[in-house]
């Protein structure tokens, strides 16, 4: 397959060029000017395949939100091919057999790469540490009770301790959930619709706490979905010790506020945990993705039911599903230069990962490619989402640039383009 004309970045090689991109079988085999027939891309930018670090497939347990088949159905339409799945599952990601039987499952149905993060405790009950050694083997990439913070201390030591010989991070949910039994951010909106607010300083007590903790044991951790300025003050800090942290923005983090719950009023899809901030945080997040504190982006791609979602806001379920809109959101409604994007969606999540042939276009690489249309226009509507998650505050919204192609392993498992 020779992709034609596109222009080519590639942050790891510090690429930006037009040219032509060979790919022989699985892996990429060469960049420069090749001769016969091939997919036009002129006009095109063609980059690394996204990696996401935080998604939920939900599936087994919740098939009714998401499935393994579906997930990678609305990654691949996002440019992602490679999705590492979270282990709030039913039952959760805590053992060797549930683990493997989502590998399986990813292999038979998956259209892209799905690696799996296991669970911390037993059950996600925050008491009693999995068998680390023995889920790593086996295949888990990092550990994470996401979807409930690991609130006892000396269990949160043992986690990091426990991990550090395996050489993969602990992601902690960061919330201290005394002070976060609220809905949406706390402040003057919350105030004005009557909706208990969920403080920043849940998310930056326990990003404090993890951070003295990682001090104590030298380990690995990465912090989910940072959401405030402070917590980026903590973080910045921390690097600047030497720590080993790295930690994620989510797109929603980046180009929505807390006023997206006015449109309109008590609106359920902008309900996300942590809870959009102020313009202010939204402005701190994205200085800090320009300026290296914050290591990549990633979608916490959290699928539910439409029937969910629509109940009252109180008792409606937190998460919006992101896969489909993360780079053309990010396009829209911020300033990032596109080549930031492409490292903070490809490079940087594979460095991470420790995985040297994804995320890049170096030959031997895996063929993982993503082709972007950078002045489609377009407009979000349900019909348009393969997710079985449509909660999205996006739908209705305006969108320019789209991904037109996704390659994994050599083969295009995703094509929108117009072929003469």
């Amino acid at each position: 397959m020779i992709i034609k004309g596109a222009r080519i970045i590639d942050p790891y090689q510090n690429l930006d060029l037009v040219a032509d991109l060979l790919i022989e079988g699985e892996r990429i085999k060469g960049i420069g000017k090749f001769e016969g027939d091939g997919i036009d891309a002129g006009g095109k930018i063609l980059a690394p395949g996204f990696i996401d670090l935080h998604s939920h497939l939900r599936e087994p347990g919740f098939e009714y939100k998401e499935t393994i088949r579906t997930g990678t159905m609305a990654g691949v339409r996002g440019g992602f091919t490679t999705i590492c799945c979270m282990p709030n599952t039913e039952p959760p990601i805590d053992n060797s057999s549930t683990l493997e039987s989502v590998k399986e499952k990813a292999l038979k149905e998956g259209v892209c790469e799905v690696l799996p993060i296991a669970a911390i405790t037993r059950g996600r009950k925050g008491e009693e540490i999995v068998e680390m050694e023995e889920l790593w083997e086996k295949g888990a990439v990092a550990f994470s009770d996401d979807g409930e913070p690991l609130m006892n201390s000396q269990v949160m030591r043992l986690a990091l301790e426990y991990s550090l010989p395996l050489g993969v991070p602990v992601i902690n949910h960061p919330e201290d959930k005394n002070l976060s039994k609220g809905h949406m951010n706390e402040g003057e909106i919350s105030t004005r619709l009557g909706i208990k607010g969920i403080p920043r300083e849940a998310e930056e007590i326990m990003i404090a706490r993890d951070i003295k903790l990682l001090k104590l044991t030298g380990s690995r951790l990465h912090i989910a979905h940072v959401s405030t300025k402070g917590s980026l003050e903590l973080i910045r800090r921390a690097k600047e010790e030497g720590l080993r942290i790295t930690c994620e923005v989510t797109p929603h983090h980046l180009t929505l506020t807390e006023k997206e719950v006015l449109n309109p009023p008590y609106n359920t899809m902008a309900k996300v945990n942590p809870p959009l901030r102020t313009e202010e945080d939204r402005e701190a997040l994205i200085k800090a993705l320009k300026d290296g504190t914050i290591d990549i982006i990633a979608t916490d791609h959290s699928p539910h039911s439409r029937e969910e979602k629509l109940q009252e806001f109180d008792k409606a379920p937190f998460g919006i599903s992101s896969l489909e809109t993360a780079l053309p959101s990010l396009l829209k409604y911020t300033d990032l230069d596109i080549k930031l994007i492409i490292e903070k969606l490809s490079t940087e999540p594979a460095r991470i990962l420790g995985r040297k042939d994804i995320g890049n276009l170096r030959e031997g690489s895996y063929a993982n490619l993503v082709l972007i249309d950078p002045d489609i226009e377009w407009e979000l509507h349900e019909e348009d989402m393969v997710s079985l998650g449509k909660n999205t505050p996006f739908l209705g919204k305006r969108f320019k640039g789209r991904v037109v192609m996704t390659v994994y392993k050599g083969r295009i498992v995703y094509e929108r383009l117009s072929r003469s």
